[in-house]
């Protein structure tokens, strides 16, 4: 395919060089946002007079028909072309003549590529909120399904407290509230248009870069044609809050992991989403949770790659800047991917109550509010904690837990201990005491998954 930038040069390129230089294979999956952005250029030139009417018609129709070819298979994107921006204008001046020649007034590629790339993120940005949206309701049905499972909550991955599994499933709910949240707020600033930016100086003829941001959706335009061009710190915002989305999925996927082993017990996976052995006919595997903890690395990866590509860019536009599109749609792939693969794994996960109630008493989580009872019956809490450590250490020689303990056992300790005991150090009166606000009692979980309820419907 000839170059259409051939004149300084003569457009012939080393093979290699020009492999190397070429964008098409991955650029070719913005074709609706090139076509879409070039429809609404056309448009303005011709309300501007720098085209005629009848030529911006024709620009537009022709536009529309290779967008309507493409979606129907009857056009292929060439592989030789450069890129998608120079395929479509090829295409279209075949089709039209001169007139095709003229769609490229008052635009470069660099504020196009700018354009198309915001646009095509910012449906990137749309379809995985809904997912994320989808996620943090599921979370919230397991949590209703679960209300009043008990659980032990972990501090260093030792049992620390009693806490509801609903509980639990909440607070990873409010964390993806927050990454719903960080997306909004990057889809907002990348919202404005750098087309009409030019190659980085702008243009000399009489265009209106407002009129094609209201014709594309956008909120206002980039102020600075510089900035317009030479920036991707819209590529770089969404990345990060990809990366904090990725690392939350990453933490669940890991706490999936080992409640599903034998050792934990705490959940079963539905076998959809696990895979057996080659030679151990026993196993069933996370291997869905696994990959997603593993493809966490990969989106801070792709962070990386684009941070280090600008690090050291001198304004404006420099080619290592192609360098941001397999970056960041790789990213948007990933995280697709991968909610995806969350949303059914977890509305098909068993919760399995019994074992957690057990886990919760074997790991003497209790041990807190009896020292806490001892406080209650006038000891300072440094001596109560003391008599909670020793009466602990009576149950594991005992191989019982602290709700066995005979009370007989509990006043050799202290003879300030009563029958009273047993309904203060009962699991359910544990988690029930948690009652400020966000705490782990039931009236507290119900506040919470009410509250993501009413953000979700929002």
């Amino acid at each position: 395919m000839a170059k259409l930038w051939a004149g300084r040069t003569s457009g012939e390129v080393n093979a290699a060089a020009d492999d190397f230089n070429s964008s098409i294979r991955f650029d070719s999956r913005m074709f609706r946002q090139d076509i879409t952005g070039s429809m609404a250029h056309a448009a303005m030139l011709g309300a501007r007079g720098i085209i005629t009417p009848a030529e911006a018609d024709a620009l537009i129709a022709g536009l529309q028909g290779i967008l309507d070819d493409l979606e129907a298979g009857r056009l292929t994107v060439d592989p030789a072309a450069e890129d998608i921006h120079m395929f479509v204008e090829q295409v279209l001046t075949e089709r039209l003549g001169d007139v095709g020649k003229k769609l490229h007034t008052a635009r470069s590629r660099n504020d196009q590529v700018a354009l198309d790339l915001r646009m095509y993120l910012r449906g990137e940005i749309d379809e995985i909120s809904a997912s994320l949206k989808a996620l943090a309701a599921v979370l919230t049905k397991q949590a209703e399904a679960n209300i009043d499972v008990i659980m032990p909550g972990y501090t260093h991955l030792q049992r620390a407290q009693p806490i509801l599994f609903s509980h639990h499933m909440m607070a990873y709910a409010m964390m993806l509230l927050r990454d719903m949240d960080r997306l909004a707020d990057c889809r907002k600033r990348m919202n404005l248009s750098p087309i009409g930016a030019c190659a980085l100086a702008g243009t000399s003829y009489d265009t209106d870069r407002r009129m094609e941001a209201r014709e594309l959706g956008f909120d206002g335009v980039v102020r600075n044609s510089l900035d317009a061009v030479a920036d991707r710190d819209f590529c770089l915002e969404l990345m990060s809050a990809f990366s904090i989305l990725m690392m939350h999925l990453s933490r669940l996927s890991e706490e999936l992991i080992l409640w599903s082993s034998w050792e934990f017990r705490f959940i079963a996976l539905s076998d959809d989403f696990t895979t057996g052995s080659s030679i151990m006919p026993q196993k069933k595997n996370p291997d869905m949770a696994e990959l997603v903890r593993g493809k966490t690395g990969r989106v801070y990866g792709d962070l990386m790659a684009l941070l280090t590509a600008m690090k050291g860019l001198p304004l404006a536009y420099n080619k290592d800047m192609q360098e941001d599109k397999e970056a960041v749609f790789d990213a948007c792939d990933t995280v697709k991917a991968c909610l995806g693969i969350c949303i059914p794994m977890l509305d098909g996960m068993t919760v399995l109550g019994e074992n957690t109630r057990r886990a919760a008493q074997t790991g003497f989580i209790n041990a807190t509010d009896l020292a806490d009872y001892l406080v209650g019956k006038g000891l300072p809490f440094r001596t109560a904690y003391k008599i909670s450590g020793e009466l602990v250490a009576e149950c594991i020689r005992r191989g019982c837990v602290l709700e066995e303990l005979p009370m007989e056992a509990y006043r050799a300790h202290s003879e300030l201990i009563g029958e009273d005991v047993y309904a203060a150090i009962d699991l359910v009166s544990c988690v029930e005491k948690r009652t400020s606000e966000g705490g782990t009692c039931r009236a507290s979980v119900e506040s919470q998954i009410a509250y993501v309820k009413e953000v979700l419907n929002a």
